[in-house]
């Protein structure tokens, strides 16, 4: 036992009991110690019960759009888990299910993957091979002289310019190989910015940036992306909520209730896009679930504006027509600020790499 089974009082708040469970904070009124199968239950017993608060929140957040914004609205929360809770812990479920790859966490954990001979063999050692063979030739004269490349060799690969007119910060990846190619920096002017911005972008900071991105190529150049994506997302929610607020001025809505709308519109994108990923990888698992898993990344992706339209019929009570006059604007302006958050997730991360 690790608590008195006849105190009068709760063992967790001090609450005078009255039956079996604490009617200030719930807990049970007898203790004991818990067994390992009890634990289990504590830990999963969410995700197993068809009648949790889980599967009563991702079934309509899925399949009825905008339910969970209105009854949340209109006071019916006890049976929904919480906005933002729900936000984050999908948002993190489709990072991992998106950018997890085992192969490279648990390498130890596979076998390493046998190179042919071919990529292998080295000039010298094929050389020495024709020799030994006795069929050595003389090589055929190539057209192009030793200086020129063909146009495989061309392709920058990725490819980030601040100054086209002036090229003076050109940023080249090769995409095969993540090897920073180029990275140049030149006469660089800041031209008319302001002086807060001149002070911090300088071009012995920019050398810098090469220097660090030649280090980390282009896999830390993508990992450092990814990580200022989620906080980009979180930045994107009030400025939407904000365009809301001046799409509905007559709502006689919070700014906080434009906000919940994001919310739950955010984390049915999480919940989905996690959900596309897993049948993607199924259909390259399973050749016979290809063609269908394509065919409902598809379709799910014709869902989703279509879904953004509904939940906008639903919670804020309009018809078709006032409804689609909104989502014209709302969608441009999320499109426009979708890729602002993108190009300043890049920038962060090539000044902070």
């Amino acid at each position: 036992m690790s608590g008195s089974a006849d105190s009068q009082n709760c063992l967790n708040c001090g609450t005078e009991l009255v039956g079996q469970y604490c009617g200030h904070c719930g807990q049970r009124a007898a203790t004991r110690l818990i067994s390992i199968f009890e634990l289990l239950r504590d830990a999963f017993g969410d995700l197993f019960e068809l009648d949790s608060r889980l599967w009563r929140t991702l079934v309509p957040l899925l399949i009825r759009p905008g339910l969970l914004t209105k009854d949340y609205l209109e006071g019916r929360r006890a049976r929904y888990m919480p906005p933002f809770r729900m936000y984050l812990v999908l948002s993190v479920v489709f990072f991992v299910v998106a950018f997890f790859n085992p192969k490279d966490e648990f390498a130890i954990l596979y076998e390493p993957v046998a190179e042919s001979a071919t990529e292998t063999q080295t000039p010298d050692d094929m050389a020495e091979e024709d020799v030994d063979a006795g069929i050595a030739e003389e090589p055929e004269e190539d057209p192009a002289s030793p200086d020129e490349t063909s146009p495989a060799d061309d392709d920058p690969g990725l490819d980030i310019t601040f100054d086209d007119d002036d090229d003076s910060v050109n940023i080249s990846f090769d995409d095969e190989t993540g090897v920073l190619k180029s990275c140049t920096v030149g006469n660089f002017d800041m031209g008319d910015s302001p002086e807060w911005l001149k002070r911090r972008i300088t071009p012995e900071r920019l050398e810098n940036v090469c220097e660090r991105l030649k280090n980390a190529g282009m896999d830390g150049l993508r990992e450092a992306i990814q990580s200022n994506i989620p906080a980009g997302l979180i930045v994107l929610l009030p400025l939407m909520a904000f365009v809301l607020k001046l799409l509905y001025p007559l709502s006689r809505r919070y700014y906080v209730e434009h906000l919940l709308f994001f919310v739950h519109f955010h984390a049915f994108f999480f919940l989905t896009l996690s959900l596309l990923v897993l049948l993607g990888r199924l259909g390259d698992w399973i050749a016979i679930l290809e063609t269908p898993s394509t065919l409902i990344i598809v379709a799910a992706s014709l869902y989703i504006p279509i879904y953004l339209f509904i939940s906008m019929r639903k919670v804020y009570g309009q018809g078709r027509v006032i409804t689609f006059l909104k989502y014209v604007p709302l969608t441009i302006s999320y499109f426009i600020g979708f890729t602002l958050i993108m190009v300043g997730a890049a920038l962060i991360a090539v000044f902070s790499i």
